[in-house]
Formats: C-alpha cells, structure tokens, sequence
C-alpha cells in the first residue's frame, strides 16, 4: 500500500484474545481486520498454559488477516499491569567530539543517552517494559524534548521506566513468537487504553481509568500525561460468572449467557417481576429466577471489587484529581455499573466505549489503545523505546505519524504531589510455567472463519 503503514494490536486478555489491524495513511489510522477469540491457557490476565494461547492467538490473527485481506508478521502487544513498577531513571552522555568541542546531536546520542538510563542494578526476576522520555538537558539547558540537531558538549535524559516481572514478559513474547510472529513493541496496557479512553484536559489534570476484564480489575492513575500508579484486583467477570453458577447451581455456560442476557449491576434497578427460566444441574426441569435475585448475587462480588479499589486509591488520595473515573473493558457493558461505582467511589463516573464500526464495546479498548498509542507517539519517544530492543520501532528521521508535540515545556519534579504517587504495585502471584518451544504455527494453521450472525454475538461482543 503506498504511504501507507499498518500497525497491529494484540490484547492476551483472560476471557479473549483480540488483534486489530489499522492502516495509517495520510494521518489517519483507519481499522481494516480484527480477530476477537475465546481464550484459553490464561489464569487471572497471565499465562498458565504457552500451547493454548498459542493456538488462539493463531486463530485471531487469521481472523483479522482475512478481513484486512492481507498478512502481518509484528504487533505490539500489551502487557498487564501485575507486579508492575514505575520508576524515575537518569542517563548522561558526552556528545563532544574528540578536541572536547560541541558537536550536533544526532539519534545515535540519542540511543546512547538511552542505554545509559537503562543501566541499572534490575532485580533478576524484572525486565523493563517500557521507556518514556520525560526531558532531555543540553549542557544544563533543561526542559527539551528533543535534542537532536542542537549543538551540545554533554546531554542527560530523565525518563519513566516500568518493569514487569521476567517470567510474565518471557512468556508473552514466547507465545508470540510460537505463533509465527515478532514482538514489534511493548506497552503497558493502562497507559494504552488511558491515551485513548481520556481527553487530553483528563489526562493532564488526572484522572482514574478502571478496566473491567474478565481475570482482573485493573485501576490506572493518569496525571500530567504519565502514568503515576496502579492497582491490580484478581477478580473480575469471571467471578461474577462463578458465583451466579454456584449460587443457581447451574453450568458456568449458563451462568455466563444469564450475566450477559438478564444482569444487572444494581438490584434496585433490576425487577422482581420479571423472571427467566435457569438450567439446574441434577434437575429435568428449570427453575424460574427473577432478574432481582441475579442482580442481588452480582451486585455482592461488585461492590466486593469496588471497594477495594477504593481503599487503594484512598490511600494514595487519587479521588483529589478532577478528572474522576473512566470504566472500560467488557464488564462495562453491565447496566447499572455506573451508578453503582459512583454510590462507591463518589466521584463522577463514565464509560468510555470505542467509536471504531463493528467495535463499539467496551471490551475493545485496549487492543484499540494500543494501536492508538504507538500511532500517536512522537518521533523521539519512538526513537527512545526504540533503544529497548534493538529498534522494535521503526524510527523515520522526518516522517513519523501522528508526530505529536509534547505538553510541557519545563520540566518540574515538584508538579506532581507525592501524596498520591507511589511506584509500585504488587498484585499478581501465579508464576506460569514456561513450556518447550516448538515451531512457529501461524502461516501453518490458517483457517476457515465462519459467518456468524450479529445480532446472535452482540452482547457477546460486548462482554469479551
């Protein structure tokens, strides 16, 4: 495709496995495949089982290569906020020539400065996700984004790194690799879906995004445009569908289809009066349950997740910022969520839901952030996140798209108030095994999608 570049996302969420191909022509970043699969081999938002997540991720990308009628070979994939930390990191480098005289900056400093930043005493069991640049500082000139071009004798970059544990990241990129394809780039996927699900008033005054998954509730604090912390709860939809199904003593399939088609996040809003027909095991004839009694037992595990959350950002006074709180993710989708956040949290609440055609659920959000974020990075946070791998990211000296410029211009430790930043979060504890590698199976697996009606997965589409 002539000035044209594709990018692809790929989100490994507990519940489904989705890819989005966009092509980026002429400034806009229109969507042309995606893949959207039943997962399997993930416990809580982290990989259990390599060969399962290899054949779904597999059929989702043949999903998405059919529709956009062409194949890919790299994504960028997002890694889940578990065990994440955030940290402040510094390098210097001399951009002098061999007299001791300025010389112009050029990208390769630019690398340089970034390994030097990135060298530091990692615990064993962490790798670095990501690198964002915060300023660069030309012989004590502060406060630059971009340095290149400029005359200089010495150059220092202060930047945001977030780490992940080793085993998550091995694991993501290995299942990756299995299936035929490369790891294009990494991204933290709050911050991804927080680029795309806020304003750019949101993000720069602060605001809290919730993503609603099926293995976990993620909550995500955005303030000046960076991300300042998270918190991880191990429940999420699944264990709504768990409860209704030992609570009605009926099959986690039926449990699943009654959430979607009868729920309610607020027993008040739901009827007494309206009643539907449950499965129950051990019994030839269902039984009739009222959409109160289903909301009253999915209610109980919300409020549980909600309040938690709360406790957490209570603790780091994130309920200060203006921005109040955005819900995504396919619980979202669930009437009443709304209100019932903001009865918990009391702060303002909305949902954000994508606007992209056939992609209007909020479960989308994050593989769509993902594409949006890489899109819209600007030519030196590509060039620094480049550094990382061995340049994942193609770098283009005068054309990158969606060059956007940077917000600030000076650069202030003191801006963000430390009552509500903390580095780190630890949540996630399942240590997935790593399996054998076997040969790439993507270009090897290819197969027929059906043709399935959209009004029978509408609400299906919604949830995953």
């Amino acid at each position: 495709m002539d000035n044209s570049e594709i990018y692809v996302g790929l989100d490994i969420g507990t519940t489904s496995i989705k890819v989005i191909i966009a092509e980026h022509v002429k400034g806009q970043a229109n969507i042309i495949g995606y893949g959207n699969t039943k997962s399997a081999g993930l416990n809580r938002g982290v990989i259990v089982d390599i060969d399962q997540v290899v054949a779904t991720i597999i059929d989702a990308v043949n999903q998405a290569e059919k529709k956009a009628n062409l194949d890919i070979s790299e994504v960028t994939v997002g890694i889940p906020a578990n065990l994440l930390q955030i940290e402040k990191c510094h390098g210097m480098v001399s951009v002098s020539d061999e007299n001791g005289n300025s010389q112009e900056i050029t990208k390769n400093d630019v690398y340089k400065v970034t390994q030097a930043a990135l060298v530091q005493n990692l615990p064993p069991e962490r790798d670095v996700i990501d690198i964002i640049p915060d300023e660069f500082i030309v012989d004590g000139f502060d406060g630059i984004k971009d340095p290149r071009g400029m005359m200089g004798v010495r150059m220092e970059m202060h930047a945001v790194m977030y780490t992940g544990p080793k085993t998550i990241l091995h694991n993501i990129k290995k299942c990756i690799q299995k299936a035929g394809l490369k790891v294009k780039a990494t991204v933290v996927a709050p911050l991804a879906t927080a680029r795309l699900a806020m304003s750019d008033a949101e993000q720069d005054f602060g605001s809290i995004l919730i993503d609603m998954g099926g293995g976990q509730t993620t909550a995500a604090v955005i303030h000046d445009h960076k991300l300042k912390y998270t918190y991880v709860d191990q429940e999420g939809g699944d264990y709504v569908t768990r409860d209704i199904s030992v609570v009605l003593n009926t099959s986690i399939e039926n449990a699943e289809s009654l959430k979607r088609t009868y729920g309610f996040a607020m027993a008040n809003q739901a009827s007494s009066e309206d009643v539907f027909p449950v499965q129950v095991v051990g019994k030839q004839e269902p039984e009739q349950v009222s959409e109160e009694y289903l909301a009253e037992i999915i209610e109980a595990r919300m409020r549980q997740v909600f309040e938690k959350i709360n406790r957490s950002l209570n603790d780091v006074n994130a309920f200060q910022l203006p921005g109040g709180i955005i819900l995504t993710g396919g619980m979202a989708a669930l009437p009443g969520i709304r209100e019932l956040a903001e009865e918990i949290f009391g702060v303002s609440v909305k949902i954000y839901i994508p606007q992209e055609m056939n992609l209007r659920f909020p479960s989308f959000s994050q593989v769509i952030g993902l594409v949006n974020y890489v899109t819209k990075m600007s030519d030196i946070e590509r060039l620094v996140k480049g550094s990382l791998e061995g340049n994942t990211i193609d770098i283009t000296a005068d054309t990158i798209p969606y060059a956007d410029s940077m917000i600030s211009n000076n650069f202030d430790t003191t801006a963000v108030s430390n009552d509500y930043v903390d580095d780190y979060v630890e949540t996630a504890d399942v240590e997935p095994q790593d399996l054998q590698e076997t040969q790439p199976k993507h270009k090897q697996n290819k197969k027929k999608n059906g043709i399935l009606s959209k009004a029978k997965n509408f609400m299906e589409s919604f949830f995953d």
